[in-house]
């Protein structure tokens, strides 16, 4: 198995919110501290989606002219986002397996040491 370089990304409320644009996913708990805590949250929390969408940004740096095939995860532990200055999120990758041109790779997605995405995994080719 082949260790591939740990990528580091920031997220802000702001990016919670051009998500939220983006994707017309308004929920106020990716935006509103009383609104998330209301309902049990810690805090307003990172889409999960976008989270997902920064671990699959970490294999398409890895492997930039490579499609890929497949990407799924499961959604295990929320992101808090604090106001100032944001939280980052660490996205590792090993690859797992090589056979007839796709590359697997497991990743591992944490914030502040938790995993908070399950069983995240990519296959691509080329």
């Amino acid at each position: 198995m082949s260790g591939l370089a740990t990528q580091t990304f920031t997220v802000t409320r702001a990016d919670l919110v051009r998500y939220a644009r983006a994707s017309g996913d308004d929920n106020p708990i990716h935006q509103d501290d009383a609104v998330a805590r209301q309902v049990g949250l810690p805090g307003v929390i990172a889409h999960g989606m976008y989270t997902m969408a920064l671990a699959a940004r970490a294999v398409e740096r890895w492997f930039p002219s490579a499609e890929v095939v497949s990407f799924g995860c499961k959604f295990t532990q929320p992101v808090v986002v604090p106001e100032d200055p944001g939280v980052e999120i660490e996205v590792a990758g090993v690859v797992s397996g090589e056979s007839e041109g796709l590359t697997t790779v497991t990743l591992t997605v944490t914030c502040g040491g938790e995993k908070v995405l399950g069983m995240p995994r990519a296959v691509v080719r080329g």
